[in-house]
């Protein structure tokens, strides 16, 4: 049951997802094209210069917490449930989408985007299979 929901629910939730990525929280196109590729600076930069608490968990956590769906591919796709391939496809995946938003100017190529982004899915990753080892003890 969970796994047919899981195959209808992802797809929708990824488009859901893109649409955050390039468009949603008032998005316009930069003047620029803008990539950043010094791991944290970016995210620590942002932390030390926000005032309010509640931005910083958004963004951050955020960028874990939404991306922790896609631990649970190998539900869906079983050649995703080995760690290796899924991290592989993954991380093929999110760098075309942050390249797409250098190109387009419809965000910020950022290493630190795709740090938290899979960070987000070994945790989901993580979840899953210890939800599945509880399931067949």
């Amino acid at each position: 049951m969970f796994r047919k929901f899981y195959r209808i629910f992802i797809p929708f939730y990824t488009i859901f997802l893109l649409y955050l990525m390039f468009f949603g929280f008032g998005r316009s196109q930069y003047d620029i094209n803008i990539v950043r590729l010094s791991p944290l600076i970016s995210t620590f930069s942002f932390v030390k210069e926000t005032i309010l608490w509640k931005t910083i968990v958004i963004n951050v956590f955020g960028n874990i917490i939404m991306f922790t769906p896609f631990g649970f591919l190998g539900i869906g796709f079983p050649n995703l449930n080995d760690f290796k391939t899924l991290m592989i496809n993954f991380l093929s995946g999110i760098i075309i989408i942050e390249s797409l938003q250098y190109f387009t100017r419809l965000g910020v190529f950022d290493i630190d985007d795709i740090i938290l982004n899979t960070i987000g899915v070994v945790i989901g990753f993580w979840f899953y299979k210890f939800c599945a080892a509880r399931a067949s003890a």
